[in-house]
């Protein structure tokens, strides 16, 4: 409009023209401020921005900073067996989480109340009040009982991925040097958990921890000497005297803080040392292959780990644990029928069922109870002998030097066996716990279960250790003819000659390694002292290294001029195996 004013004439087109030009320089000058605006807003940074600068400018920042790029060159190998740990993560992640939502509303004390809450059945009862504060929980705070099972399901869980833990590392050799202190720790970890789960288990005061604990009362005052005073220690006087006052401090203080200071040791050790890897193509003992730990494992383990917390709440929510309610509230007088322990504690249960009632002497002007004693003896021994073994199989073999290519079950004939006749002789005693549950679901006698479980655990570890190594064996056999021959594929051919035969598919250059042996350890000769004498222990020793390793044959052969036992161990090219003679011919 403004052009055909002015192309008119006059002061009107003038004055159009003018206010024209000023206003699309009005609207350039409002653009480019726009745009300066915008770009100085881009080249600013956020306030996240300037704060992640400035935690990074620090020394705590610089530190970070190096860590991770230490972990993004880091390796670690990909094996499903390495997600156990992270397993054990979660359970204590949430153990510690719920456990500090539920410190705040638990009562530990003996003292008596009289129930007023919710659940009527119990209206009016006598009640201490840790059970009656464990039943507000449950019914009168919302989400307790999601709470509250989500702990117990959890402590359930933590000893099962702990065990686990040491049966891989055990199975594969992964406690070997450098890694003994590990399987140490790893032991004394599960223990934690054990006694952190037996002490969150008698704190509801229900009757059933209440059977419990008059059981652990029993066991305490049969030990000779020291009894009377243990049991006056920990429940306080007369039973039940104390006990949840002196159990609780043990479960919420004690517990988590060996907890903690195991882990941490447990994980610097692991940051010092490589992570290690079973045999395969491009691995050696001075390498690693797989992914970086950051972010690639520890993504994953982020993932797994928030898998199985929402798992533990599923579980939670749906399927109920421990109902005190139905129990009722702990009677030093009564004692509840049927009842099992939780089932980490369940061997310890069986080992005193086992042992006949009536085995007592009189010694040292003391009665020695043989039917507690026994088991707390046994007991004491296996878990003696577990946390020792690394220590005792280094001993045997005379094996200093590090391992960080693992062993497969199969290539160590004895100590798989060892490993199975130990998970025996365990669920032996575990199944005994629950002999009388037996006995009533399968209409049989208490006393031939009984003794059905007494010819388990003696007979048993030894049958599962000679099948066991037996077993193995025959994989080793089955390994060696695979390498030597290749796969069948059921293809029959039939030669020129009329010969039929079946065809092979030889094994791919990747799979050879993870089918060798790669273990080249020897039996120990007992070799005679500066005098030329053989001691009894050097005797012994020998004996027990050739009971070790020698019994891991894939064929016979000579070593050394001496008649012995070849295996994978000794064959340098699997590829220059030849199929034996024909004896028929």
């Amino acid at each position: 409009m403004a052009s055909q004013q002015l192309s008119a004439g006059g002061p009107g087109g003038l004055h159009a023209c003018a206010r024209y030009t000023r206003d699309r320089v009005h609207s350039a000058t409002q653009l480019l401020r726009s745009a300066m605006s915008t770009n100085r807003r881009q080249l600013e940074p956020s306030v996240t921005d300037r704060l992640a600068q400035r935690i990074a400018a620090t020394k705590l920042g610089r530190k970070t900073a190096q860590y991770l790029a230490e972990l993004r060159t880091r390796r670690v190998p990909l094996h499903w067996t390495n997600m156990f740990g992270v397993v054990s993560a979660a359970c204590l992640l949430v153990i510690f989480v719920t456990g500090f939502f539920l410190m705040f509303f638990y009562t530990p004390s003996t003292a008596s109340v009289v129930y007023k809450g919710s659940y009527s059945p119990l209206h009016g009862a006598t009640v201490s009040e840790a059970y009656n504060s464990t039943l507000a929980i449950s019914f009168e705070l919302r989400g307790g009982l999601l709470i509250r099972q989500a702990h117990h399901w959890a402590a359930l869980l933590l000893p099962a991925s702990l065990i686990l833990q040491m049966l891989v590392m055990f199975f594969t050799g992964a406690f070997r040097s450098p890694r003994r202190k590990n399987w140490v720790l790893l032991f004394s970890l599960l223990l934690v958990a054990l006694v952190g789960g037996w002490s969150g288990y008698a704190l509801p005061d229900d009757m059933l921890s209440g059977t419990g604990l008059r059981i652990v009362e029993g066991i305490v005052l049969s030990i000779p000497f020291v009894g009377t005073w243990l049991s006056s220690l920990l429940f306080g006087g007369q039973f039940p005297g104390q006990v949840i006052d002196h159990l609780y401090p043990i479960h919420i203080v004690v517990v988590p803080l060996l907890a903690m200071v195991l882990l941490a040791v447990r994980l610097r050790a692991a940051s010092r040392e490589k992570p290690p890897q079973f045999p395969g193509a491009g691995r050696a003992e001075n390498n690693v292959v797989g992914i970086s730990v950051w972010p690639g494992a520890a993504t994953r383990a982020a993932g797994l780990l928030m898998i199985v917390m929402g798992l533990l709440f599923f579980v939670s929510a749906f399927f109920t644990v421990s109902p005190i309610w139905l129990s009722g509230p702990s009677s030093p007088g009564d004692a509840a029928s049927g009842s099992q322990p939780d089932w980490y504690t369940g061997f310890l249960d069986g080992a005193l069922r086992l042992v006949p009632p009536g085995w007592e002497i009189n010694w040292l002007d003391h009665t020695w109870t043989l039917a507690l004693l026994i088991p707390l003896a046994v007991i004491g021994v296996f878990l003696g002998a577990v946390v020792l073994y690394p220590f005792f199989e280094q001993w045997i073999s005379g094996d200093d030097d590090d391992h960080n290519l693992l062993d497969r079950p199969r290539n160590t004939p004895s100590r798989t066996g060892l490993g199975v006749a130990a998970i025996t002789f365990y669920g032996s005693l575990w199944g005994a716990g629950s002999a009388d549950i037996v006995a009533v679901q399968f209409q049989l006698s208490l006393e031939s279960v009984i003794f059905f479980f007494r010819c388990l655990v003696i007979v048993g570890p030894f049958i599962a250790f000679i099948v066991t190594q037996r077993v193995c064996l025959a994989l080793q056999k089955k390994d060696l003819e695979t390498l030597s021959h290749g796969y069948e594929t059921g293809r029959i051919v039939r030669l020129p000659g009329g010969e039929y035969i079946e065809v092979h598919q030889p094994v791919a250059s990747y799979e050879r390694p993870g089918l060798v042996n790669t273990s080249q350890r020897m039996a120990l000769r007992a070799h005679p002292d500066a005098h030329g004498h053989i001691g009894p222990v050097t005797r012994f020793r020998a004996a027990l290294s050739r009971f070790f390793f020698e019994n891991r044959s894939a064929r016979t052969d000579q070593h050394d001029g001496q008649p012995g036992v070849k295996s994978l161990d000794w064959i340098d090219d699997p590829t220059t195996l030849k199929e034996p003679a024909n004896r028929d011919h």
